[in-house]
């Protein structure tokens, strides 16, 4: 059990990496680095030689080879395809286990089937040509495998010992889905090249209330054979996008506070632990999205925006988990 869970804790890391890592290609305009799945122009690696290079050209006209580009996809790619791998010699791995929990038995073939179906997001989001409903939910099935993982490898820790009130396992459920759900406004915002049609703070183009179009901002599916590459929405739509975001965010905000406030009145270590971290992630998550939009969507920044929203993410699953492993009273 020490190694299963030792290979469980860096599948975790490495799937934390390739969640800020895909943010990355996809916020520095790389997700058709490789207009083609799973090769490159047809190759293993990135063309570089002149007879490569005129091939990959002749093959692909409209997208010419740019390698810098190509690289930070293809790397992607590699990293995705080695946290696969290890996600299958988890499940291989839990048959052996002796007399294991049911999670333990379930969940990594659950992350097997998850992972697969990563794979075809992450083919149909080169091939739809970064069709927002598609980059979204791939974004969103990155975070779904990293919050699995991190159930699992919880799961083989031992239970907490201090009590757990049933009314705050319950708002603390209620707290992960408000942050799902916004999470999705946030990958939403990013896939529609939204983040910078408010470039004001605190109004939003000058308003506290903007004009807005959400049947156009939240039609989900445009058809086949459109590149959505920096974007098809008009202004509104991108802000009515935007403002929602920063709507989810308030409610956020809000409700996790008070989630804190509560973690914090408790008398047991472990639940004060929590209210802190609970504070600390908050706190990082909205001083990035207020700093995105003072300093207009530096790259740098805005990674670490995706990579918040992962951290954020993790600190709830692992409360609702231990919440769930306490006796509850």
């Amino acid at each position: 059990m020490l190694w299963f869970r030792r290979l469980n804790l860096a599948t975790v890391a490495l799937c934390f990496i390739v969640i800020v890592f895909g943010a990355y290609v996809r916020l520095s305009d790389a997700g058709l680095g490789c207009p083609d799945w799973p090769g490159c122009y047809g190759h293993v690696g990135v063309p570089g030689a002149q007879h490569e290079l005129a091939n990959a050209e002749a093959a692909f006209p409209d997208r010419p080879v740019e390698a810098h580009k190509a690289w930070k996809e293809m790397i992607h790619r590699y990293l995705a395809t080695t946290l696969g791998l290890a996600i299958v010699a988890l499940a291989a791995w839990s048959t052996r286990l002796k007399a294991p929990r049911k999670t333990v038995r379930v969940l990594p073939w659950v992350l097997v089937g998850l992972v697969m179906f990563q794979g075809a997001l992450g083919m149909w989001t080169v091939t739809l040509l970064l069709k927002p409903l598609v980059v979204t939910g791939h974004l969103l099935g990155g975070l779904t495998t990293l919050s699995l993982l991190l159930w699992l490898w919880l799961s083989t820790v031992a239970p907490v010992k201090a009590d757990a009130p049933r009314p705050l396992l319950r708002f603390s459920t209620f707290v992960l889905a408000i942050l799902a759900a916004q999470i999705f406004l946030g990958g939403w915002t990013s896939t529609n090249y939204a983040a910078l049609a408010c470039p004001d703070l605190p109004t939003c183009q000058g308003r506290y209330i903007p004009e807005t179009d959400y049947k156009t901002a939240y039609t989900l599916w445009h058809g086949l054979g459109i590149n959505y590459e920096h974007g098809i929405l008009d202004a509104r739509a991108r802000v009515t996008i935007h403002w929602t975001h920063r709507l989810g965010a308030g409610i956020v905000t809000v409700t996790t506070l008070l989630l804190a406030l509560v973690l914090l009145r408790l008398h047991a270590p472990v639940w004060r632990r929590f209210g802190f971290a609970v504070l600390g992630v908050l706190a990082l998550q909205v001083a990035l999205g207020l700093a995105i939009v003072w300093f207009q969507l530096p790259l740098a920044l805005a990674t670490a925006h995706n990579a918040g929203a992962a951290l954020f993410l993790a600190c709830l699953v692992a409360l609702n988990q231990r919440l769930r492993s306490a006796p509850s009273i």
